[in-house]
């Protein structure tokens, strides 16, 4: 099991650019699939972005080309890199870790609002 903690949200304009991170406490990170989903209000928490224990990734088309996962398994930590932020982009973004048999971890979110 791993606990993960978000960082990097905040306030920026449309066209702006934010890096989140997600820093990872306990063992075994480099077995876990990443995952950043985000959840804005009134809507489903939706899969933004994977990054799986393999180096594959993948992307929702909404953020294709413009958004880029990547992880640091030596310093226990995932990132977002997010650019041409659209102010559909406006929500909580969450880390989660996932590997078999059942683990599946969340982070609190960390909120990220961009402005017309």
């Amino acid at each position: 099991q791993v606990q993960l903690v978000e960082s990097g949200g905040g306030l920026v304009q449309a066209g702006g650019s934010l890096r989140l991170s997600c820093a990872a406490s306990g063992s075994g990170f480099s077995l876990y699939n990443i995952g950043w989903y985000r959840q804005a209000p009134g809507k489903q928490r939706e899969l933004v972005a994977t990054f799986t224990s393999g180096g594959s990734t993948d992307y929702a088309d909404s953020v294709k080309g413009r958004f880029t996962i990547s992880r640091d398994n030596a310093k226990n930590a995932a990132y977002l890199q997010m650019n041409s932020l659209k102010p559909e982009d406006t929500a909580v973004y969450y880390c989660n870790a996932h590997r078999w048999p059942g683990y599946n971890d969340w982070g609190q979110g960390t909120q990220v609002t961009v402005s017309a």
